[in-house]
């Protein structure tokens, strides 16, 4: 018997809206479901040692973090009574004010979802094998040459 394959969260850069608004519309159908709660996370332009970041270089182990992704979800989904759960997170640039993290939870009832919501967000920050290397200003002009 063939293992089933584990579905990749990855997208390759920001996450964006369309991609979002697309995932909340495909739920339309759903009229068993009361509540949706969404999680975005976004790169903040945080000062660094006087420094700006413009951007996140995101890298991962890709198949060891999607296992680690997998058994959120499923522990998630055996904690909360939710119906759907959707996990996004960016790898590669992404620049200050973009969306590198897109977590939404679906359920009959709104408690249900936020609580898992959050639950998969801190989870994910504090287990998933994921990376953020800031990239500064005065590195900015080396990553336009790159885009």
């Amino acid at each position: 018997m063939e293992a089933k394959k584990i579905k990749s969260v990855f997208v390759d850069g920001a996450i964006s809206a369309t991609f979002i608004s697309d995932a909340i519309a495909k739920h339309s159908t759903k009229k068993e479901i009361g509540a949706h709660s969404i999680f975005l996370g976004q790169v903040r332009n945080d000062m660094i040692d006087q420094q700006e970041v413009v951007a996140i270089e995101y890298s991962a182990y890709t198949d060891m973090a999607n296992q680690v992704f997998r058994q959120i979800r499923e522990d998630a989904f055996s904690q909360f009574d939710v119906t759907c759960m959707h996990i996004y997170h960016s790898l590669g640039r992404v620049a200050a004010g973009e969306i590198c993290l897109f977590v939404f939870t679906s359920s009959m009832h709104r408690q249900q979802a936020i609580e898992a919501c959050n639950y998969l967000v801190e989870r994910i920050k504090k287990e998933a094998p994921v990376w953020g290397k800031e990239i500064f200003a005065d590195e900015n002009y080396q990553w336009k040459i790159n885009q």
